[in-house]
């Protein structure tokens, strides 16, 4: 079964919602407009329920079928990032400094096609939530939702969800059984010294010489920590410190990234960073306080809900346009708050209008509206493929 035909209909629609949601983008915990558009779109499908409040501007849809039976959750992010559009588009963003470069706006109309058609029909047995998350980008709305009660006042028997991926090709599908994000933290470290006057150094200690030391230290942690069998990454990715070309400063502060598959990479790799952050400052006479703060866990895939993952995209896209995706993204993902609480998949959708286009986190990335109706067909697919009529 290829795309919906009431969906295809439709499509125009779902490109208008989505593009006035890119136009006006909001970052984590700020998703009121895009909430209230959520709210209002499935009260005019008319779902039987909505459920806000929950990670402060998170909206869930419930929709139950023609006769009793199991239930699924299928979930969208909405919020964008802090970065400046630069697209030209029509509709990009008039939100100085805040952008869709990820393709949220994409997922949520792909999600709120699902809801129109599910509402319209109702050709399965039991009940679908359709879950408009806040905070992927950071804050982790994910797992706010989890320890707010998701999965106890929507009981369901599993949970889904779905990312854009432009380096694959537009409508195709990729999955992958296991790891399939990594897990994330994030690395802040004070180098603190004593400051001077640029000409005198010797009358302070330098925390600029000791936190490029650090730096290139960190080199050594996956290098010569982590095994290499193992999949890790250590970037150290701002350096803030002084303010004058003559004046050694009083501290320089660091930020980087962290990314593993299995904890105990995870905690090697937290062990490493704080010990070569604190011994290297010492060598060079200073200190360094050292945060670790774990932020994702791994996305992991469970392989039954992957094999039916699996079923629903090749039903609309065809066998041989569904790919095992051949190693994990280093990426980070907080859909994995919820595949830790519950059975469930996580899987691609390949969006490329080309070899040259921009990929997510870039300042020219736009969602290609050509998935809108593939996306919202896999999701109306997996329903009534999971929670069957008799």
């Amino acid at each position: 079964m290829p795309v919906i035909n009431r969906i295809a209909e439709f499509h125009a629609d779902m490109a208008a919602w989505r593009h006035d949601l890119h136009q006006h983008p909001e970052l984590a915990l700020q998703e009121e407009r895009t909430s209230a558009i959520v709210r209002d779109k499935l009260t005019a499908f008319g779902v039987d329920e909505i459920i806000t409040g929950m990670a402060r501007t998170g909206v869930i849809g419930v929709i139950r079928g023609r006769a009793p039976g199991g239930a699924i959750g299928l979930r969208a992010d909405m919020d964008a990032l802090p970065i400046e559009e630069a697209t030209g588009l029509p509709y990009a963003s008039v939100n100085p400094g805040v952008m869709h470069a990820c393709g949220h706006d994409g997922h949520t109309t792909m999600l709120l096609g699902a809801a129109r058609y599910l509402a319209e029909t109702r050709n399965f047995a039991g009940t679908v939530y359709v879950i408009f998350q806040p905070a992927e980008e950071r804050f982790g709305g994910g797992e706010m939702m989890v320890k707010e009660g998701l999965f106890d006042r929507c009981p369901m028997d599993l949970v889904f969800g779905m990312h854009n991926w432009p380096s694959h090709k537009a409508g195709e599908f990729v999955w992958r059984i296991g790891p399939m994000m990594a897990a994330v933290a994030n690395i802040d470290i004070v180098v603190r010294g004593k400051g001077a006057h640029g000409a005198y150094p010797h009358n302070g200690t330098d925390p600029v010489l000791a936190a490029s030391a650090i730096v290139m230290a960190m080199q050594s942690v996956v290098a010569r920590n982590v095994n290499p069998l193992d999949n890790a990454v250590v970037t150290i990715a701002n350096i803030a410190g002084g303010h004058a070309f003559n004046v050694i400063p009083e501290t320089v502060r660091l930020g980087g990234t962290a990314r593993w598959f299995t904890p105990a990479v995870g905690d090697l790799l937290e062990a490493a960073v704080t010990r070569i952050a604190r011994s290297t400052a010492e060598a060079f006479g200073a200190t360094a306080d050292v945060i670790f703060e774990r932020m994702y866990p791994a996305t992991v895939n469970d392989a039954e809900a992957t094999a039916l993952a699996r079923r629903a995209a090749e039903a609309v896209a065809g066998a041989g346009r569904v790919v095992e995706m051949e190693r994990p993204t280093m990426g980070g993902e907080d859909f994995s708050f919820m595949l830790n609480a519950k059975q469930g998949n996580y899987i691609m959708l390949g969006g490329a209008r080309g070899a040259a286009d921009p990929q997510v986190h870039h300042p020219k990335y736009d969602f290609n509206d050509d998935i809108l109706p593939v996306g919202a067909s896999y999701w109306v697919t997996l329903a009534e493929q999971l929670l069957p009529r008799r």
